[in-house]
Parts: structure tokens; C-alpha cells; sequence
């Protein structure tokens, strides 16, 4: 097997687990009560894997991350993707002033194998949310 098949198959399984991730991530946040508005949005400042609402009316951004262990994944958020991440929230509230009424949060969902994801509310803050 060449080199460029084994990483294109090693890139369509980190898909398939990201998708499948973000689906768990998914169904743990709707059975708390949140509703979710987009997912994978891109910008061209960065992709956000999930915004919702809670059911306090705050707008969520949520970096879903698969890992091993839910702690380590939780763990994984660098400064710079948190930066981008932010930046793109950003221009994503610009397009849509009302939606961020009642206040932003950014949010972490962690998935490891064999566990109940776990969601990590208010994981950092966003200089330029306040």
C-alpha cells in the first residue's frame, strides 16, 4: 500500500470518528435542553463545530473533541485554536447581532470510547464576547 493511501485512510477515519463524535455530542446536548442552530460552520476565519442555545437563551460555540480519555480532550484546546474559534464566533454574531441578546458562552463537549461524552460549559472566554 503507497504512502498517500495509508493517510488518506487514516484521514477518512479520523472523519468518521469526528462526525460520529459530534453526533454523540449532539444527542447529549439536546437531552439537557439545548437546541442546536449550525453545525460545522465555516468561515473564513475557521470552523466551529456546533452552536446552540441553552435553555437559558445563551448562544453556545462548542469544540467537540475526541481523545482517549475526556479529560485529556477536554485538555486539547490549544490558545490558537481558541483564538480562532473566537474569531469565528465573532464574525458569526456580526452577521446576526440578535442572536447573542442574551449572552455567549464557548463551550468544550469531550468523547472518549466507551463513555458518556462530557460537556465542559463555559470552558474559556472570549475577550471579545464581554
Amino acid at each position: 500500500m503507497k504512502k498517500a493511501d495509508v493517510l488518506l485512510a487514516a484521514r477518512r477515519s479520523a472523519e468518521r470518528r469526528g462526525r460520529r463524535s459530534e453526533f454523540l455530542a449532539i444527542a447529549l446536548l439536546l437531552l439537557k435542553g439545548y437546541r442546536i442552530v449550525a453545525r460545522r460552520l465555516r468561515t473564513p476565519l475557521g470552523e466551529i463545530d456546533l452552536i446552540a442555545r441553552s435553555p437559558s437563551g445563551l448562544i453556545c460555540f462548542i469544540e467537540v473533541k475526541a481523545r482517549a480519555q475526556t479529560l485529556s480532550a477536554a485538555q486539547s484546546l490549544s490558545a490558537r485554536q481558541k483564538a480562532r474559534i473566537g474569531r469565528a464566533a465573532m464574525q458569526y454574531l456580526a452577521q446576526r447581532p440578535k442572536l447573542a441578546r442574551k449572552g455567549v458562552r464557548f463551550d468544550i463537549v469531550a468523547v472518549a470510547p466507551g463513555r458518556w461524552p462530557r460537556h465542559y460549559r463555559d470552558a474559556w472566554r472570549n475577550e471579545d464576547t464581554r
